[in-house]
């Protein structure tokens, strides 16, 4: 499994609530986020109990309810996940964090064996982890121990009561109300500045981009069943204009805004990662550009940090480190940018995704021991998303927007190292919903192929790994879905040749992608048979369980290709190079070597894209030798495996799916 770094910083907290942060990181820090908490249940009829736990601990603690619910909604949509944490350690439905000091181990780039550049024209990089940095925590990540306090609950029930857990926020906005001299009770629009601190930010511009979310949520309602089978409503209050002036008011520092490249909607400051020389000639943590001019930007890659903020902000300011452009919080979505979009980070292990690419790290752990990331990152993350996508004409789906676990490896030696992450937890369909392109079918039966889409919160398949190796991991709704060499889970998983060289069998570990899809993909259909249908899948065919009642995938049509007519299979490659006529006088041709797969004659693969072959000399500091190379190779970009791959177009054929 994953194990992210420990490095911490304490936050600075404004001067009317330094009080209320002293109590918070002073407190004795509770046991393990990583300890395994009681299997989560599926999801019941549903009950209204927490619906009353909400208007108990509002009555009790003078907090409107709406406002009670709608910081709940945008913590954890109102779900309890089964007492276990989130990927910053918060529990519950109000997200009380008691995040521990010695989290994990190594940072997210320092594990395994991929190289994060991903060129082979330079050595490989291997960042290793550096020693932690402190001890201390900042106090949005213990504010657990703080609601114990208040409300003389113990910090297991806060942890593992959703009511208890509701009562404990609540006891926390109240007694931000008071230190912020506002009144208790009464109207909720009163209640906007208690709203910003709970979000643990420490400036102006993300406490009050979190406060704006919460009452924006309250003004159009909301009203869901969670993953535990509680019915929440909130009504709605679409005139409910509250006193934002609050935040300012509570001295909060000002972000370093200037140079961000955000939009207004997201609180973004700028982080420089370094562009610096050190021994040996080397150099880094990334590659000066001039994007989109020089090459085109065609992908976002979504990553999870496996660390703490604090300690991933000091790494990416390494410049014997790696980089990426943009880092997200969990706790409060406040985004940094450490690389221009003009410039070339090293975050994806793949040069020519690196090359094409935007990297976003999301503060969280693929899975330690449960996975589950707050609303208000996932919104800040869409809000960017969204506003990348504009800017560099970037299409929403699954080819362009890739998880770093589906960007393919370049060469075969490199396929095994790749990395897993945001994992099987990561909520795509929420992610595309907020993305304002939600997953839906877009053809009848006969569209030739599915789109993968699993009821997240009631899809829970089994994985290991999550703790310790081979042990099971709490249950937990999922976007991944699992592929059988036939129409039935007594048939074995299929294998992965890439994955396992030596032809080993998949397994259901957390970190094992060789027999799995996830939401959003989408593949080509290849049989069907009672309640299981068949996907081409790593040239091969593949099963998933199906049923009409329950489906985890629905019709779509779009582009496939198959092998041209006489070809018995074709190659497939992890990059999208020029062939070797293109490069000019003193840039080294790159080898476009073929991985370990090959698709065969019958088979059909969804495409994403029809690419130009490019290459990105930047071996150097000096950029004067900096090239950009265009060849006349086109490829077309499919969905080949559980990884994105290119076929060359001289090599196969285009079609509609349906045909």
């Amino acid at each position: 499994m994953r194990h992210p770094h420990v490095d911490a910083r304490r936050a600075t907290r404004p001067r009317s609530l330094r009080r209320t942060a002293a109590l918070a990181s002073s407190a004795l820090l509770l046991p393990l986020l990583g300890a395994a908490p009681s299997p989560a249940r599926p999801p019941s009829p549903a009950g209204d109990g927490l619906q009353q736990a909400f208007a108990a601990a509002s009555e009790e603690y003078g907090v409107p309810r709406s406002v009670l619910l709608g910081v709940s909604y945008l913590q954890s949509r109102w779900d309890a996940h089964g007492g276990a944490p989130s990927v910053t350690g918060g529990y519950g439905p109000m997200h009380l964090t008691d995040a521990r000091t010695a989290l994990a181990r190594a940072p997210h780039h320092s594990e395994g064996t991929e190289d994060p550049r991903g060129d082979d024209a330079r050595p490989a990089l291997r960042p290793s982890a550096r020693p932690a940095g402190g001890s201390g925590l900042p106090a949005r990540l213990t504010t657990l121990r703080r609601a114990a306090g208040l409300t003389g609950l113990s910090p297991e029930r806060l942890r593992t009561d959703p009511a208890a857990n509701v009562a404990g926020g609540a006891a926390l906005l109240a007694a931000a109300q008071r230190e912020l001299g506002a009144p208790r009770g009464g109207d909720p629009a009163d209640w906007f500045g208690a709203v910003a601190w709970f979000s643990g930010a420490d400036d102006a511009a993300t406490a009050t981009t979190y406060a704006n979310d919460v009452f924006e949520v309250i003004r159009s309602g909301e009203r869901r069943i969670t993953d535990a089978g509680q019915r929440v409503a909130l009504a709605a209050r679409p005139g409910l204009a509250p006193d934002t002036g609050q935040v300012r008011r509570a001295g909060l520092r000002e972000p370093r805004t200037r140079g961000t490249e955000c939009p207004a909607t997201v609180p973004c400051e700028w982080i420089p990662a370094p562009y610096e020389q050190f021994g040996d000639g080397d150099y880094g943590n990334h590659d000066l550009g001039e994007r989109p001019g020089s090459q085109r930007i065609q992908y976002i890659v979504v990553h999870d940090t496996e660390g703490r903020w604090e300690g991933v902000l000091d790494m990416v300011q390494d410049p014997r480190y790696v980089s990426w452009n943009y880092s997200l919080r969990a706790t409060d979505g406040h985004v940094a940018q450490h690389v221009k979009a003009k410039d070339v980070a090293w975050h994806a292990g793949n040069w020519y995704v690196n090359s094409g690419s935007v990297g976003l790290e999301h503060e969280g752990f693929l899975a330690s021991p449960d996975a589950w990331y707050t609303e208000a990152m996932y919104r800040s993350s869409a809000r960017l998303v969204r506003y990348l996508a504009g800017t560099y004409d970037i299409p929403l789906d699954r080819q362009h927007l890739l998880g770093h676990d589906t960007v393919p490896g370049p060469t075969p030696a490199a396929v095994p190292g790749m990395h897993t992450d945001p994992g099987p937890y990561w909520d795509w369909a929420h992610y595309f919903a907020l993305l304002g392109r939600p997953l839906e079918a877009t053809a009848g039966a006969k569209g030739g192929l599915v789109t993968v889409l699993p009821d997240y919160p009631a899809h829970r398949p089994e994985f290991t790994g999550c703790v310790t190796k081979g042990e099971p991991c709490a249950v937990h709704g999922s976007s991944a879905v699992r592929l059988h060499t036939g129409p039935g889970t007594s048939y074995p998983l299929v294998r992965d040749g890439g994955l396992r060289p030596g032809g080993g069998p998949s397994t259901i570990d957390v970190n094992d992608i060789g027999s799995r899809v996830s939401t959003g993909q989408q593949y080509a259909v290849a049989g069907r048979q009672g309640d299981w249908t068949a996907i081409w899948y790593l040239g091969q065919k593949a099963w998933f369980h199906n049923p009409a009642k329950a489906p985890v995938a629905v019709a779509a049509k779009g582009r496939v290709v198959t092998p041209r007519d006489g070809r018995g299979e074709v190659p497939v490659y992890g990059v999208a190079y020029p062939e070797k006529s293109a490069y000019p006088a003193g840039v080294p041709p790159r080898e476009v070597t073929p991985l370990p797969y090959t698709l065969a004659a019958g088979q059909r693969y969804v495409v994403g894209d029809l690419v130009r072959g490019t290459y990105y000399y930047a071996v150097g500091f000096d950029t004067d030798r900096h090239r950009v190379v265009t060849g006349e190779d086109r490829y077309y970009q499919i969905q080949f495996g559980h990884r994105v791959a290119f076929v060359k177009a001289s090599d196969v054929t285009l079609r509609p799916s349906g045909r």
